[in-house]
């Protein structure tokens, strides 16, 4: 029976294989799509996928259902634990400009399994994203017709009674995915410039909600008479926190965006900072406004911001309303279907996903069967599931990706950047013998470990550390974590700050209600996790950064993205079963892909079956740090290769 047990070294290489990270091309602005997209186009991207249907029918399912008038503060602070997430987008659009997003942030930093989970649940926000837009832009289409469309729809159809889906198949909402998509096949010059007309009138409109609401306003609505200004308390400011996400899942567009920037750069940080900044104050007065209109309770969740128009007397303002937020929508559904064959490009490109769906049209230079394919399985969602569902089941998406990319900003910052090693043959100088002194601005190679011995000595001398060694001050006290490579303590200290984090929000949301811990021991469990996540985020405070860096770098590494993850993880465990149990069916369902397709056909799997024998070599550089480099070596028994292709090998 031990016989058909797996061997340690073939368990090794699998856990190898899930964790390999991707190899990025030396030209990263290289690309087959047209960088065509400038700062103010990203910026109304971003914005137009923020300000839709989160706006025009959130705001008012939110307050009337979970927080009350206090879904003010339920967007503060979604919009604060937004930004944490929009400034980690912000640096890895830049230092990576490449289409992906989320997928391809954790690729380059984490590993191959957690970027393809990741992607596969992007795949998921953005179809759940559209298709909840869709089925928001029909019901307000309908409210403007006095639910004709709907009655007819129950009349002659009939209706379903079966939870989870809609009361009745939304046929508009599917058709205006379909005219979307075709849009979106004309190429992104045409995708901008529809974004940039639909995004011109939603603001327009929002501008007109805000003067005519404070207009209206009546500050009675927040007392006591109408259930005060938070009736559901602060579980319900909290869980109205994590549907609100919703509303700010848009700026991704910007990242997954950044290889058809003409300057990602600079665009893709300055787009982020805009439209984020731009959404959240929108979000936060309108819901000023529609609580100040009428009382909380008596909003209606399909078409809050016109009912409470028409409920006031201004019949045209209403329809004004319903005709603009249309229009804002549409500017969401353009987002979606935008990033979304995008996202499943970068995967297919690496061999993750199917092959086809890499294809990118020579003309529009867009991946039209992406394009194609995607819209119509996000028509199809929006014809038969209800909203409020979907919204759910988007939420937990979004935050899992954002947990997800703050992580891999820590990891990346305490990383040794990736340095081309010359070869000899590339050079065409010999080998330098290992008891040659180093001269200014060389690479020094050793062959043997001896000769690494005698150097290590001369390694810690050295003032200036690489990232990821521990620093010169902590030394004396932490020497033991010195013998680490680098980077391999500031990993391992990522893995405990996330399962503290997840076990401190796992007794924040649960201790009381669903474990019934007694008080001594809730508190008990609450300092030590605290601890945990304090100690785990000082070790890694106590290592060396990247720092010189031409683009964007998040400030405050590594404790704002350490804030960001556990925002993320809390807003999460307030989300209910069933969405957890979606979840958990889409994720096999996603393991199921990958091992059946993902592993085999990943391109790094097809680097490492490329047979090479291997040598060591030793380098020290012009700073003095030394690594060890793993070069190919030419079997004996084949001709010696030209020094170009050996230099090609050496690279690999």
């Amino acid at each position: 029976m031990a016989r058909w047990l797996p061997r340690s070294t073939d368990l090794t290489r699998f856990c190898q294989k899930l964790s390999r990270v991707k190899t990025l091309e030396e030209d990263m602005m290289e690309t087959s799509f047209n960088r065509c997209l400038s700062t103010i186009d990203l910026t109304l991207l971003g914005i137009g996928g923020m300000v839709g249907s989160g706006l025009y029918v959130l705001t008012g399912t939110v307050a009337k259902e979970i927080a009350g008038p206090a879904v003010i503060v339920s967007f503060i602070i979604a919009g604060f634990a937004s930004l944490l997430a929009a400034l980690c987008y912000a640096e890895f659009g830049a230092r990576v400009p490449k289409t992906g997003s989320a997928y391809m942030f954790t690729y380059v930093s984490v590993g191959e399994i957690w970027a393809f989970l990741i992607g596969w649940n992007v795949l998921l926000e953005y179809m759940i994203g559209g298709a909840a837009v869709a089925r928001a832009w029909s019901g307000y289409l309908d409210s403007i017709f006095n639910h004709k469309i709907k009655n007819f729809t129950e009349t002659h159809v009939g209706a379903w009674q079966v939870p989870f889906l809609a009361h009745y198949p939304d046929f508009l909402a599917a058709a205006i995915l379909l005219v979307a998509t075709a849009f979106i096949s004309f190429g992104a010059k045409v995708s901008s410039w529809l974004n940039h007309v639909f995004s011109a009138i939603s603001m327009g409109v929002i501008l007109f909600i805000l003067i005519m609401g404070f207009v209206l306003a009546q500050p009675k609505n927040w007392s006591t008479q109408e259930g005060g200004f938070a009736p559901y308390g602060l579980s319900g400011i909290m869980a109205g926190t994590a549907t609100c996400f919703y509303a700010f899942v848009g700026f991704d567009v910007i990242a997954a965006s950044s290889e058809e920037a003409r300057n990602p750069q600079r665009a893709v940080p300055r787009a982020i900072a805009f439209s984020l900044g731009l959404a959240t104050g929108a979000y936060i007065l309108v819901s000023v406004v529609l609580t100040l209109m009428v009382p909380w309770h008596s909003l209606d969740p399909d078409s809050a911001l016109a009912d409470a128009f028409y409920r006031r007397g201004y019949a045209w303002a209403g329809f004004l309303v319903a005709a603009g937020s249309i229009c804002a929508m549409n500017t969401v559904l353009l987002s979606n279907l935008f990033s979304l064959p995008r996202i499943v490009y970068a995967m297919a490109e690496d061999g993750l996903f199917f092959q086809i769906f890499s294809q990118v049209h020579p003309r529009t230079q867009v991946p039209v069967v992406g394009i194609v394919v995607f819209g119509l399985l996000m028509a199809l969602l929006a014809l038969v599931f209800d909203l409020e569902a979907l919204v759910q089941f988007l939420s937990i998406g979004t935050l899992l990706a954002y947990t997800f990319v703050a992580a891999s900003i820590i990891v990346l910052r305490f990383q040794q950047q990736k340095v081309n090693v010359p070869t000899p043959a590339a050079s065409g100088r010999p080998n330098p013998e290992p008891h040659e002194g180093p001269s200014s601005g060389e690479l020094k190679e050793y062959e043997s470990f001896s000769d690494k011995l005698q150097l290590v000595d001369r390694d810690k001398s050295k003032e200036q550390r690489e990232p990821g060694q521990l620093k010169a001050v902590f030394e004396p006290y932490l020497e033991f974590l010195s013998d680490f490579y680098p980077g391999e303590v500031v990993t391992v200290a990522v893995v405990t700050l996330m399962v503290s984090a997840i076990c401190l929000c796992s007794i924040l949301v649960f201790g009381n209600t669903h474990l019934h811990l007694p008080t001594w021991s809730y508190s008990l469990l609450l300092i030590l996790f605290s601890l945990g996540f304090l100690l785990s985020l000082l070790l890694i405070s106590a290592h060396e950064q990247q720092h010189s860096t031409q683009t964007f770098q998040i400030p405050l590494v590594p404790l704002s993205p350490a804030l960001s993850i556990v925002l993320n993880i809390y807003l999460m465990l307030k989300l209910s079963f069933m969405t957890w149990l979606r979840f958990a069916i889409w994720l096999l369902l996603g393991l199921l892909v990958y091992f059946g397709y993902g592993i085999w056909h990943s391109k790094e799997n097809l680097r490492e079956l490329q047979p090479q024998r291997v040598s060591a070599r030793y380098v020290v550089f012009p700073s003095g740090s030394l690594e060890e480099r793993v070069q190919p070596v030419q079997p004996s028994s084949q001709p010696t290769t030209a020094p170009d292709s050996d230099a090609d090998d050496r690279k690999r």
